[in-house]
């Protein structure tokens, strides 16, 4: 039987019922089910550090200057054809964000409130007034009692199981080095192709082996695997990475089973290496040579996004494959310059970047094109949460997770996406880091954070100040409401302490006394 067809779930929640392939399309036909749910290929393409406007589509009402600066083709294909978000959120720095997409958990809940590298060896930046709580810094695990980790079942494990081929290419950053998190393979991926535990790469460069030497030896724990075969030549490896995936998909459609694609690209990461198909042309435009590079950087992840659309169109795949495309953190428009003289990128209007809570550091570019479901050239200002991306695609295939050991804290958009419902009415997002990044800029702290309709209350714990911002009416977070609204800060001060409080987060504590830092709402 065509693996496409198995177990083919009419509903979410309903029975199974099985078909053959020969009938599945009079089946549509006769019942007037929707075909682009019959077991469709998956891709979702998630870009590391990608800021708000690195890209020509505009994530906003209106255009930027640098959404016309950059130039996204395939990017601007993929909204012609799906649903862009406006309002779409993700943690401020990597392994929380992905930690949260793979098991449906809010980074609260979770406690990989950090990046994760090393085992038993903590990132944080150091305070000299705050100590930080023993966060999960070995990442999640698909396996019970390995220290300081979640316990997961991943949505990649459910769609392996259901028959889906499973494909991992890229960045997977949920486990440190030598935890079983750290490879792909043990959450439900058939294929790895270069994710291990790294966060970042060592270098794009096929001419410098991406970060390995001479002798074959990584130069540091960030070089990118299992790409020896473009080592020596000028391969760059958003390139490398791009042509595996497409081998790794045309095995995939030998198979004759439904696919699950997670292209997870290394760019736009540092180091900001320049990629020689396009460094010119960002040139000419007046930019700095970083500038140009960090722009040569999106234009190539753009070209892989072009890629995989082609193949899909010249395999037949096109009208049964649904694409979600998405950032995990803000851009890295941080540091001591973050407004007057940016690294490389901005993300203005949006306040400061990667690594805080301000809308720069946690407000994402995000596109879903499902055949047959979304309509072209839509757009949605509902927000989401990057849990969400859990429950969203296993209700896609059609697959339940009751049996799931971790409690799923995302809701599906797929009401969003048919437009018949607003999963975002009544809810409130969280976001909890009681950690320190290592860079400096505005709402770079241990912080939590509520965010109800249009109101956002950021909470810093080792000043205990609120500031509290409309976000629809100022986007970039210029007006602290605080004082002259003190009944919504206390609402959502309960609201925020509440919810931590239930999900068993983690907070710091003061080192000149011991004591933990209050909870919002005891302030």
């Amino acid at each position: 039987m065509d693996y496409r067809v198995k177990n083919f779930f009419l509903a979410a929640g309903s029975l199974p019922v099985v078909f053959t392939g020969t009938c599945l399309d009079a089946h549509c036909r006769e019942t007037g089910s929707d075909p682009a749910a019959v077991r469709p290929n998956i891709i979702l393409f998630l870009v590391d550090d990608m800021g708000w406007q690195d890209t020509s589509v505009p994530f906003w009402d209106r255009k930027t200057r640098f959404n016309e600066l950059y130039e996204t083709p395939n990017m601007e294909r993929l909204a012609e054809q799906g649903m862009v978000f406006t309002r779409a959120y993700a943690s401020s720095v990597s392994s929380p964000s992905r930690c949260s997409m793979m098991t449906g958990a809010n980074a609260a809940r979770h406690r990989v409130t950090n990046w994760t590298l090393r085992k038993d060896t903590p990132p944080d930046k150091k305070s000299d007034v705050l100590a930080f709580p023993e966060w999960n810094y070995n990442g999640i695990c698909q396996t019970e009692g390995i220290n300081n980790t979640f316990y997961a079942k991943s949505f990649v494990q459910y769609l392996k199981e259901s028959g889906y081929h499973t494909i991992h290419c890229g960045k997977a950053h949920w486990g440190a080095i030598d935890t079983p998190g750290e490879n792909p393979s043990h959450f439900g991926f058939e294929v790895n192709i270069s994710g291990h535990a790294a966060g970042g790469l060592a270098s794009y460069l096929g001419e410098e082996r991406y970060g390995h030497d001479r002798a074959g030896n990584p130069v540091s724990p960030m070089a990118v695997p299992g790409l020896e075969k473009y080592w020596d030549t000028d391969t760059f490896v958003t390139e490398a990475l791009t042509v595996e995936a497409i081998k790794a998909l045309d095995k995939a459609k030998a198979y004759g089973q439904p696919f699950y694609l997670y292209m997870s690209h290394y760019a736009v990461h540092i180091p900001i290496d320049r990629d020689a198909r396009y460094f010119d042309k960002y040139k000419q435009k007046g930019m700095s040579d970083k500038e140009a590079a960090y722009a040569s950087l999106i234009e190539g992840m753009d070209k892989s996004l072009g890629d995989i659309m082609d193949w899909l169109e010249r395999n037949g795949e096109a009208d049964n494959t649904i694409i979600l495309f998405m950032g995990d953190n803000g851009g890295y428009a941080t540091g001591k310059h973050w407004r007057d003289e940016p690294l490389y990128t901005q993300n203005s209007p949006l306040k400061c970047g990667k690594g805080s809570a301000y809308e720069g550091g946690i407000r994402e570019p995000m596109i879903v094109y499902w055949p047959g479901v979304t309509a072209p050239g839509s757009r949605c200002g509902s927000y989401v949460m990057i849990e969400d991306y859990y429950p969203t695609i296993l209700e896609m295939a059609g697959i339940e997770y009751k049996d799931a050991p971790q409690q799923i804290d995302g809701r599906s958009f797929v009401p969003l996406l048919r437009q018949n419902g607003d999963p975002s009415k009544g809810r409130s997002l969280y976001w909890n880091y009681p950690n320190l990044w290592g860079e400096t800029g505005p709402g770079i702290g241990a912080s939590c954070t509520v965010m109800d309709g249009e109101w956002k209350l950021i909470y810093f714990y080792e000043t205990g100040r609120k500031e509290l911002y409309n976000i629809v009416s100022d986007i970039g977070e210029s007006e602290d409401l605080s004082s002259s609204r003190p009944d919504i800060v206390k609402k959502l001060s309960g609201k925020l302490g509440r919810f931590l409080r239930s999900a068993k987060a983690q907070r710091p504590t003061f080192k000149s006394t011991g004591l933990p830092c209050p909870w919002p709402d005891e302030i």
